[in-house]
Parts: C-alpha cells; sequence; structure tokens
C-alpha cells in the first residue's frame, strides 16, 4: 500500500478538501449526506459502511463498530470513536434510537440499501460538487487515506490509528507518516514547540 503512485501523484484526500467534501455533502440528500460523514470521519471503506446497521451505532459510547471486511474471516470488529455531531445526524436520517428502542428485524437492516457502485457514484458526484481536482486521490479510497494521514499529521498515536482502520499490521499504517507537503510540515512542527 502506498500513498503516492508511480508518478508521485498523492492518493490521498488533503484535509481542506475533506473539509470541501463534507461543506458539499451538507447540501446533498440526507442519506448522502450520512453516507459521507461516515466515510470521512471513521475512514472505512465503501463495502464496510454499506455493511452498517442500526446496531453498528454506538450512541452512548460515542462510537461506530465496523465489521473490517477485508480480513480472512467474518465477525472482526473494530470500533472508530466519532463527533457527536456525526451521531445526532445519524439518529436523523435513519432513526437510530427509535429503532434501538423497537428493536426486532430493523436492528439488522442495512442503513444504506445501496450497491457498491451506487455508493461509489455517489460519492464520485459529491466529489465533483465539492470542487476537487481529479486526480488519483479524487475517490472513496483517497478519503480514506485522507483520514489516515489528518490522524498521523494530528499527532495521533499509530496504533489507534491502525486500530481504527483495522490494519493488521503496524507497518501498513507507517505509510501514512510519509506525507509530504503540508501534512509533512504539520507533522515536523510538533517538534519545535
Amino acid at each position: 500500500m502506498q500513498i503516492f503512485n508511480e508518478k508521485g501523484e498523492r492518493l490521498y484526500f488533503t484535509e481542506e478538501q475533506r473539509k470541501a467534501l463534507l461543506a458539499a455533502a451538507a447540501k446533498a440528500p440526507r442519506e448522502v449526506r450520512s453516507f459521507c460523514s461516515v466515510l470521512c470521519y471513521t475512514g472505512c471503506r465503501i463495502s464496510e459502511a454499506l455493511a452498517l446497521t442500526a446496531i453498528s451505532i454506538d450512541l452512548s459510547a460515542r462510537v461506530i463498530v465496523i465489521e473490517s471486511l477485508k480480513k480472512r474471516k467474518a465477525g472482526i470488529h473494530r470500533q472508530v470513536p466519532v463527533p457527536p455531531e456525526l451521531l445526532d445526524t445519524m439518529d436523523m436520517v435513519h432513526g437510530i434510537r427509535e429503532i434501538q428502542k423497537k428493536g426486532g428485524a430493523r436492528l439488522r437492516e442495512r442503513l444504506w440499501p445501496w450497491s457498491r457502485m451506487t455508493a461509489w457514484r455517489k460519492m464520485q458526484a459529491l466529489i465533483k460538487a465539492a470542487g476537487i481536482p481529479d486526480g488519483p486521490h479524487a475517490s472513496p479510497k483517497g478519503l480514506r487515506h485522507g483520514f489516515g494521514v489528518t490522524a498521523v499529521s494530528k499527532g495521533i498515536a499509530l496504533n489507534m490509528v491502525q486500530k481504527w482502520l483495522g490494519h493488521s499490521q503496524l507497518t501498513t499504517t507507517a505509510i501514512y507518516a510519509n506525507a509530504v507537503g503540508e501534512e509533512e510540515q504539520n507533522i515536523a512542527s510538533r517538534m519545535w514547540t
């Protein structure tokens, strides 16, 4: 895994691009807004977000529980802390509290009944609406990489980023410390203060 392609092009969203995407999502239909927000604030893959149910949203612990779908076996979950505003959005858009209160079959229904391709297209439209220039970074995977780079540049310990992204090896997570430009300056500036 790398965060630059063979041409040296960045494969991740910058923090400003992530903010622009969230601003564009605020103007999108509610389901698209909630989906984009989950990708931005958890760093999960599209397929992992699409697998979320009301059970996955732990309002009291303020986390989203994500099943790591890239593992070789099912049932491996990770908890990612998220901002209270995201939990409020999830409750407003999907009725999480009500579903959890009532219980039953709706607890296990997917929050977004889209195919992976539909979700990808919705995200591509949102990326375009946000004015994010074309390039290898302008994709949901670039958003995942952007989560990792932003976390490292903000001083989050690599083991926490590893846990949140569901990486088996710390060496995989360590690639996010290889950022350059403004992100590298942010990382280096922590030594100067």
